[in-house]
């Protein structure tokens, strides 16, 4: 098939692709959630089976394990998250407001009273408290009309066991049915998408995990309030170098000012829980984990999350990680393919080889041996032949 053809094809079905997921985003949403568990899971139920369980066992122990962590978290950190982040969000424009008169108080010529820009801030401060609870209540409604408890709950974890039991086999089959002609260049690209993706979502996820435990409990030996939610909110963002640490240590440090005035030794003590946390982590946890090899830049991440979080809404910003690792590798690739064309060398590619010709050795005067022996055949025939018609003539004679 010409490529041109093959573009058209390939081009069609990635189109009918997206349409799919615009037109079907949410009905498909459990089943591209389940998929992704089942992905995560599988190198977990590998191992179980190296280690002498059946694949169904495997399957059966992980889902239990799954059942009882998420009921753990469900009963035990949500209601503690969701009640210091209403908290937060409650005491905020105090905060807000306490701040602000310390910095008149303290510094008058930088915020006139009666200035448009204290006028504005105290409009800012007055409004916090009643929007962002809107905000609040506005994403925990979206999300919920998104995300509905029967996918959660009942279809998330079916799809996601059936497709665990059957991962290797349907790998398999995917495999048998790539186009033998470009099989061995789109296995290539799937184990490097596959690297990518794993390497991230596997290792960033072990990295927020440690620091989210690290700061939370930190945060709370000291008497931070709302310490839990700060430190998770600044371990879920620290995938994004530098973020997690600097609005979660802003935070930290603001309500630590707000509640310990006057206690310089435990504002010092938050201040260090990050600094501990940020050298640990860039010196330890981003190298030794998550690696170099990895190749999802944060920046190509944050674009990937906003454009198919724009196209597709929050479908899109599940299957954006996964298709920033995929379009990574890709676009890597196509660089390679364009520094080996005419178009980057300037230089017009080699032909393409013809069939290979056999060549025979054979000794020295093999060749005009058998051209004499020929020859000889030949004359030898031709004699006959005019024997042959010699005695023809005479017989036609006779008659």
């Amino acid at each position: 098939m010409s490529v041109r053809k093959q573009v058209i094809w390939w081009g069609a079905a990635s189109a009918l692709l997206l349409v799919t997921m615009w037109l079907l985003g949410q009905a498909i949403l459990p089943f591209i959630l389940g998929a992704g568990v089942a992905y995560l899971l599988d190198p977990v139920a590998d191992r179980l089976e190296r280690a002498g369980l059946s694949r169904t066992m495997a399957v059966v122990v992980i889902t239990f394990g799954c059942v009882l962590i998420l009921a753990a978290v469900i009963l035990l950190i949500v209601p503690l998250l969701i009640r210091q982040a209403t908290a937060l969000i409650a005491t905020a424009p105090e905060m807000f407001e306490q701040a602000r008169s310390f910095v008149v108080a303290r510094f008058p010529d930088l915020l006139p009273e009666g200035g448009t820009f204290s006028t504005a801030m105290t409009d800012l401060g007055k409004a916090m408290g009643d929007q962002w609870s809107n905000v609040a209540q506005t994403i925990m409604s979206s999300l919920g009309g998104v995300i509905s408890a029967v996918a959660i709950l009942v279809i998330v974890p079916v799809v996601a066991f059936y497709l665990l039991l059957d991962w290797d086999r349907m790998v398999a089959e995917i495999d048998r049915l790539l186009p033998r002609e470009h099989a061995p260049v789109l296995r290539r690209l799937a184990a490097e998408i596959d690297a990518a993706l794993s390497g991230f979502v596997r290792g960033q996820g072990l990295v927020i995990l440690i620091l989210g435990t690290w700061y939370s409990i930190a945060l709370m030996l000291v008497g931070l309030p709302f310490g839990f939610f700060i430190g998770i909110s600044a371990a879920a963002l620290s995938f994004i170098p530098y973020v997690g640490v600097l609005i979660g240590g802003i935070t930290a440090i603001g309500v630590a000012l707000f509640s310990f005035w006057g206690e310089p030794l435990w504002i010092g003590a938050v201040v260090a829980i990050f600094a501990l946390g940020q050298v640990v982590e860039g010196n330890y946890l981003q190298p030794k984990i998550v690696g170099g090899h990895v190749g999802l830049h944060p920046v190509w991440l944050l674009l990937a999350l906003s454009v198919f979080g724009a196209l597709f809404g929050f479908v899109g910003l599940v299957a954006a990680v996964p298709m920033a690792a995929a379009l990574g590798v890709l676009a890597r690739f196509a660089i390679e393919r364009y520094r080996q064309s005419a178009l980057y060398t300037g230089r017009t590619p080699p032909a393409e080889a013809g069939p290979p010709i056999l060549v025979e050795l054979a000794p020295r005067g093999t060749v005009a041996r058998e051209l004499l022996q020929a020859r000889l055949q030949a004359d030898e025939s031709r004699g006959r032949a005019e024997i042959q018609t010699m005695q023809e003539d005479l017989q036609r004679r006779k008659d």
